[in-house]
């Protein structure tokens, strides 16, 4: 919450924006709609961390226009559009160590297949949304996180930009700037899954009572530009199984588009319970499997990125609307988990919640709660296609990846079917930090060393991130008590966190001559994927956003 003592530049709008994704461009790009057809002025601001639009931005993509054809009826006809590949073949495969099984494609409920939907980049897709936004008067500002909310009398009433040219000392440098306020009617909160500010109003103002915890998957994503007889533009395919054992939920995707390109990626559920677990480690031992390493022969990668996925579906969606503005988009999380799709959904809630908003400001309110949003919501497609597939999740983890998949399959027909499920909803059981057990339950697992060819060690692929932070800045992983850190994080987990961050973040170190280990954090390597503010055993790691523009540089991701 910011500090009402200090003195700050201040720059008033009627709506304020955290984060331009896919939600906050939607919710911007409506507002100003809504405003032309009124003949009525709206001042937006939209605050993005990242160093351009699009530069923190990852997903599969596999996106399902149905939100986009809403907000944007001809964008097809737009040349610079960026979605050039329509899906052509779906296929699952089920992966045993070295053979694989091919499922039916009428196996799968109808709402799983991606006919109609479109391969490529949500950075891209995002990058062309800003130029539509700023081209109405929208002001984007990237290289600008929002670092606190404004609250005065228990509302909300904007944000505060990251204070810019701090030290590692905390001294301040030349360069330093201080923080700026950027105060709003309405503030929406679009940072994407786990985000900073997010987590702090759910529990400020309990968005989340009555609701199950929220679930989390970590999605690692490579590029590569493959041969051209082995790249079958259009081709969708998702597998499950191996190298994951059947009590560890996760899957890969291959995504051809573009020319030659295929994107490669792998989700591993951050409920797994061994400690020993090497998420990155999983992810290149897929690719050696002897139906995929094949396409990579004579390819080459071109780039690497790391994101936390929200997977609690329905019943972890919080309380949407707070006093002063609202969560949209995977800040609250809308991710449909057997679809592996979310942008859609996140788009549309900021659509609806632009239209509460515009609402309200034309009835001269302000810095209220926008009820109307959370009703919209209830009425949305958006609702109902995550109340189908509600129990997919609590099933697999229940019942492990073979038993689990199935009931959910047969629990998806029910709903399309007949409109309820046997299970009714179920609960997801506990949050995803406290499924890590201790390390002497489990075997530690070996990991082949990577060839530098179809796989990869961690700071090699940090380097085809373009992850850039400047170095004499704080460190903004927080760690609360370290020496709860070493007593259990190490000694009673085995260190888990040197494994489950896909960027190389965390070491222990070597014993010094009194026998203890130190804890290092290279922040310098991290990707923003937050998994280490959801997967530390003791929540006992906060991920706060760094000095603005710093982390990762993704072109097409």
């Amino acid at each position: 919450m910011a500090d009402e003592a200090v003195e700050r530049e201040s720059m008033e709008y009627d709506v304020v924006i955290a984060g331009a994704g896919p939600a906050g461009l939607a919710a911007a790009i409506r507002l100003k709609q809504l405003a032309e057809e009124a003949g009525r002025e709206v001042s937006i601001a939209v605050l993005e961390k990242g160093s351009e639009v699009g530069a923190h931005i990852l997903s599969g993509l596999v996106f399902d226009p149905r939100a986009l054809d809403e907000l944007i009826p001809d964008w097809r006809d737009d040349e610079t559009q960026p979605l050039d590949t329509q899906v052509t073949k779906d296929k699952f495969v089920v992966l045993g160590e070295t053979g694989a099984l091919s499922l039916p494609g009428f196996a799968m409920p109808p709402f799983m297949n991606n006919h109609g939907c479109y391969v490529g980049s949500l950075g891209q897709l995002c990058r062309w949304m800003a130029d539509k936004a700023e081209a109405m008067g929208v002001e984007i500002y990237p290289g600008f996180p929002a670092a606190e909310f404004i609250e005065e009398d228990g509302v909300v009433k904007g944000v505060l930009t990251g204070e810019m040219g701090v030290a590692k000392d905390g001294s301040k440098k030349d360069s330093h700037q201080p923080a700026m306020e950027l105060r709003g009617k309405y503030t929406l909160i679009a940072e994407g899954a786990r985000g900073s500010l997010s987590k702090q109003l759910i529990k400020r103002f309990d968005l989340d009572e009555g609701r199950e915890p929220q679930k989390f998957g970590l999605g690692m994503k490579e590029i590569w530009r493959v041969k051209p007889e082995n790249h079958q533009k259009g081709l969708v395919q998702h597998t499950m199984g191996w190298p994951l054992d059947d009590k560890t939920g996760g899957g890969s995707f291959l995504y051809h588009f573009g020319e030659d390109l295929v994107a490669v990626g792998f989700v591993v559920h951050l409920n797994y319970k061994n400690p020993h677990l090497f998420p990155f480690g999983e992810f290149q031992r897929f690719k050696t499997h002897p139906e995929m390493a094949p396409l990579f022969e004579g390819a080459e990668r071109l780039s690497y990125g790391a994101r936390a996925i929200t997977e609690g579906g329905l019943q972890s969606v919080p309380k949407l609307a707070f006093p002063g503005g609202a969560l949209i988009g995977c800040s609250a999380g809308f991710v449909n988990v057997p679809r592996i799709k979310g942008s859609h959904n996140a788009m549309k809630t900021g659509m609806l919640a632009a239209e509460a908003a515009f609402e309200a400001l034309g009835a001269e309110r302000a810095n209220d709660e926008l009820a109307a949003y959370q009703e919209a919501f209830d009425r949305s497609w958006v609702r109902d296609e995550l109340k189908k597939v509600r129990n997919v999740k609590p099933l697999w983890t229940k019942f492990g990846t073979r038993l689990g998949v199935m009931l959910g399959g047969a629990d998806m027909w029910t709903n399309q079917l007949f409109g309820f499920s046997l299970f009714g909803t179920m609960s997801h059981g506990g949050a995803d930090h406290e499924a890590t057990e201790p390390a002497e339950k489990h075997k530690p697992i070996e990991y082949p060393k990577p060839d530098g060819v179809i796989t990869f060690d961690r700071l090699s692929s940090v380097f085809v991130s373009n992850t850039n932070h400047a170095e004499d800045q704080p460190v903004h992983l927080k760690v609360a008590d370290l020496d709860l850190q070493r007593d259990s994080e190490l000694k009673v987990f085995g260190g888990p966190s040197a494994r489950y961050c896909p960027a190389a973040v965390y070491e222990w170190t070597e014993p010094d001559e009194g026998g203890a280990k130190q804890f290092v954090i290279n922040a310098q390597n991290c990707v923003h994927c937050k998994t280490c503010d959801i997967k530390d055993p003791n929540q006992n790691i906060n991920w706060v956003p760094p000095e603005g523009g710093g982390g990762p540089n993704y072109p097409n991701m």
